[in-house]
């Protein structure tokens, strides 16, 4: 995917069970308790429960999810300015 330096990095969360998000630039991993995103500003881990993708568009940069949310951590690595991916990191 080319990366779009306009696209804004935003969280929207409704009650701890919707999310909006933009900035993604790929899904890492997902299951019902934990979503890893690599957005604009770094590796995203969202941990709860009963967790679901509900819309997914790489090309917009947009993930909608839904389940209750306990967590949202950030991490170093991944981003756009990092320039190596997932897996050559973490391979090395």
């Amino acid at each position: 995917m080319e990366e779009n330096p306009g696209m804004a990095h935003k969280i929207v969360l409704n009650n701890r069970n919707l999310g909006n998000l933009t900035g993604i630039l790929d899904v890492i991993s997902f299951d019902e308790n934990s979503i890893v995103l690599d957005t604009d500003m770094g590796l995203l881990t969202i941990k709860g429960k009963d967790l679901h993708v509900n819309r997914l568009s790489l090309e917009k940069g947009e993930i909608d999810i839904e389940g209750r949310t306990d967590s949202l951590v950030y991490s170093a690595g991944g981003g756009a300015k990092s320039g190596e991916s997932f897996f050559a990191k973490l391979f090395k």
